[in-house]
């Protein structure tokens, strides 16, 4: 993962607002770009550092967040009419602080936020969540009678295996942005402790019923 030196601490940073999308650090997104004004945009940044900030859009309210994750990009495919597949490699999340310019397309001033220093040992903590997450998936076979299997690089680090997990979340944007908001290691592992025993005891319940009906 990229590191970013004090000097850079708060700098401009091109925006690329996404319905329903939380990019997370050390988490891929491949993109397709169409649009205009991100096609100007990516042929800026490849001739810079190659990164841009992504920021969820609320679809509800339409509101952009705030709070968001730079992304990099480490492979990219020019097709015709100078549209472009690339994928992106999520780095250091940031807060807008300012929007400097809106035309041709967004730029922000953004300072990059890190979580606070652990004030406990997150191990055992971070082994749970693992475990939780183990569960899901081997109720989640069952379930489906599918091979579904955790990959063999999963993070084993407290803060790593939080950013997988929460990245990993389907379907709820809001609640993955609420855990990308956070600066706590343990809350963030916490959270997602509660949502995989909860995800664990419904597949549970559902495992429990087919067996009965297929008695």
């Amino acid at each position: 993962m990229a590191s970013f030196s004090s000097s850079t601490a708060v700098r401009e940073l091109p925006l690329f607002p996404l319905p329903e999308v939380v990019l997370f650090p050390g988490r891929p997104l491949p993109l397709h770009i169409f649009e205009f004004r991100y096609r100007i945009m990516m042929n800026t940044i490849l001739e810079y550092d190659r990164r841009f900030g992504v920021l969820m859009i609320d679809p509800a309210t339409g509101e952009i967040s705030s709070v968001g994750c730079c992304a990099e990009i480490v492979h990219f495919q020019r097709l015709p009419d100078d549209r472009m597949k690339i994928l992106t490699l999520g780095q250091q999340r940031f807060r807008v602080l300012e929007y400097v310019r809106e035309k041709p397309y967004r730029v922000g001033l953004v300072e990059w936020i890190e979580d606070q220093p652990p004030t406990k040992n997150l191990t055992p903590l971070a082994q749970e969540v693992a475990q939780l997450l183990q569960d899901v998936v081997h109720l989640s076979a069952k379930l489906t009678d599918q091979k579904i299997e955790l990959p063999e690089d999963l993070p084993d680090l407290p803060v790593e295996l939080s950013y997988w997990v929460a990245s990993n979340l389907y379907g709820v944007a809001s609640e993955q942005q609420a855990l990308l908001e956070m600066q706590d290691t343990a809350v963030r592992l916490e959270r997602e402790a509660e949502i995989l025993t909860s995800t664990r005891n419904h597949l549970a319940a559902r495992t429990a019923l087919k067996d009965v009906l297929n008695k």
